[in-house]
């Protein structure tokens, strides 16, 4: 049998689940998830090796209305992820109708003139009766067949691959099999750490924060010390992020340090500084300092 190979990009809107989807298939967090939207700030690759081929899974932003200098930034990785790519995979949320964002992606997938995989994610939210009448809708405003699946509890991802298999070219296996991102370990980490922050701060919070490691280096002992620093936009979200006595950034650090040392397989000691940055998602040459660049 042949051996496939590609480049396959996941896009969205946001929240539907593409983050989850590449982590369950990849069996690692690579990409981080939370239940509010954006959270993918950046384009992601984390590879899949198996017997039929490699599929090297490109995650992007949601695609949303930009409001600032890195909403920009982030459609602007979306649009770009599709330079080079082999498959499109557009993941569509069984929880909700078929809407103007979902045709504004299939429009302009259809434009780039790419293969294509309608995938409809989250069909463990619905009963089998509801389930089959929002594929039915799908289909019929798409003109296209839906693989419905769910990232979360793993179902129906065997037919996925059938249908992303089929598309990919043969080609060469373009990464070691026991290699799984290319993402270096302090962008991984910096993620991890604002993960947390979204799921532990206040709603108007995490859009303005950024995370930077700024050490980290192995002690004699074998510990890794991390030091990192939470950029946030205003003073008051500096203090919701410290919170009373320091209990939410310890929280946030407790929390962090977890994944952190899974990923990494050692203790960590992970030291976390706030800082303000005074509407940094509006000024490009911060945006660029906080790591959003080519």
């Amino acid at each position: 049998m042949a051996f496939k190979s590609g480049f396959a990009t996941v896009i969205g809107r946001p929240n539907v689940g593409k983050s989850t989807l590449i982590n369950t298939i990849i069996g690692e967090k690579i990409a981080i998830t939370s239940p509010k939207p954006q959270t993918t700030r950046n384009k992601i690759q984390s590879i899949y090796t198996a017997e039929e081929g490699q599929v090297i899974f490109v995650d992007t932003p949601g695609i949303h209305k930009a409001k600032n200098k890195l909403d920009e930034y982030m459609l602007e990785q979306v649009f770009k992820s599709l330079e080079g790519i082999d498959l499109v995979i557009i993941l569509l949320d069984a929880t909700s109708p078929f809407g103007h964002g979902d045709e504004y992606i299939l429009q302009h997938s259809k434009a780039q003139g790419l293969p294509f995989l309608l995938v409809l994610n989250k069909i463990d939210s619905l009963s089998n009766k509801m389930l089959a009448s929002r594929i039915t809708h799908y289909e019929e405003k798409t003109g296209r067949e839906i693989i419905p699946i769910s990232a979360k509890k793993k179902r129906n991802l065997n037919t996925l691959f059938e249908e992303i298999f089929k598309l990919l070219p043969e080609g060469p296996q373009y990464y070691p099999e026991d290699m799984i991102t290319d993402q270096i370990e302090q962008f991984i980490i910096a993620e991890m750490i604002r993960e947390k922050i979204f799921y532990l701060t206040r709603e108007e919070i995490p859009y303005g924060v950024a995370v930077k490691i700024e050490e980290m280096t192995e002690r004699n002992n074998g510990m890794i010390y991390i030091r990192a620093y939470i950029y946030v936009e205003k003073k008051s979200h500096k203090g919701i992020i410290i919170g009373k006595n320091g209990l939410m950034l310890k929280k946030i650090g407790q929390k962090a340090r977890k994944d952190v040392e899974k990923l990494l397989q050692t203790e960590v000691y992970l030291d976390l500084w706030v800082k303000v940055l005074k509407d940094w998602r509006d000024k490009p040459e911060l945006v660029k300092r906080m790591g959003y660049k080519e």
